[in-house]
């Protein structure tokens, strides 16, 4: 499905969300999240090789893209592969949310429980495209 156009960009293309408020530095944050496959015959060569190379392929991919929001948005490209590894970009985010979500709760636990539900919901969207895999009788 083709991306709804937005507000941050002339060309159609916008990342999944923004903040309505400044996140940091005195601009709002933007994010757009991707799910390389760690399997893929076009990621093999370079994930057979490196843990998470395609995590980061495609968070490098998704920075490019949005570049022009470097003025007005602090921009992180969420990626996380198939197999479960994460870009960079992705543990600093969910650790910064963990970190905001602990001041406010006074539980030290937010950042991983944060991580474990972003984790069984990859788990879950794996196991919605196994299963789409095999015939429906």
């Amino acid at each position: 499905m083709k991306e709804p156009a937005g507000l941050l960009r002339g060309d159609g293309k916008r990342p999944d969300r923004a903040t309505l408020i400044p996140w940091a530095k005195g601009k709002s944050m933007a994010w757009d999240v991707t799910v390389p496959d760690t399997f893929a015959e076009s990621h093999l060569s370079c994930t057979a090789t490196e843990q998470g190379a395609a995590a980061k392929q495609a968070a490098d991919n998704k920075t490019a893209k949005y570049q022009v929001l470097e003025k007005t948005h602090i921009f992180f490209p969420v990626a996380i592969e198939t197999a479960g590894a994460w870009s960079q970009q992705a543990i600093e985010l969910v650790q910064e949310i963990g970190r905001r979500t602990t001041v406010i709760t006074e539980d030290s636990r937010e950042t991983a429980f944060l991580f474990q539900r972003l984790s069984v919901a990859l788990q879950r969207g794996n196991a919605v495209s196994s299963l789409d895999t095999f015939p429906q009788e």
